[in-house]
């Protein structure tokens, strides 16, 4: 009898160690994005606002995109490697980053004379 005593004691310590595990597993994405610095811009008759943004250098940011306008925008950046289409009347999110200091370009792949900007990793 001892033995199965242990025996559901040891499976139930394994099941409470999968519990403490699973619980950490979904607050740590949590306490990793709380981290992440979040910059805005915005999406205007067909301009970025602000068309600069600077941001630090070495760490990954979070960039939200709100599209103002009615009309999709294609955030795009060959420097970043980044693309996403934003439907009018929404948002997107971008992650760039860790960035070396430079300057990156960008720009709206739908409105490419008009949407244009820069990314000033300082």
């Amino acid at each position: 009898m001892k033995m199965g005593a242990m025996s559901r004691l040891r499976g139930l310590l394994r099941y409470s160690d999968a519990g403490c595990l699973l619980i950490f597993s979904l607050f740590f994405p949590v306490y990793v994005s709380a981290q992440t610095p979040v910059f805005e811009i915005e999406i205007r008759d067909h301009l970025f606002y602000p068309s600069e943004l600077t941001i630090p250098s070495g760490l990954k940011v979070k960039l939200i995109i709100y599209n103002r306008d009615a009309s999709p925008e294609e955030f795009e950046s060959f420097e970043l490697n980044r693309e996403k289409v934003i439907m009018g009347k929404s948002q997107g999110i971008v992650f760039i980053g860790p960035l070396k200091p430079g300057e990156y370009s960008f720009f709206g792949e739908f409105n490419p004379r008009t949407a244009q900007g820069k990314i000033i990793a300082d």
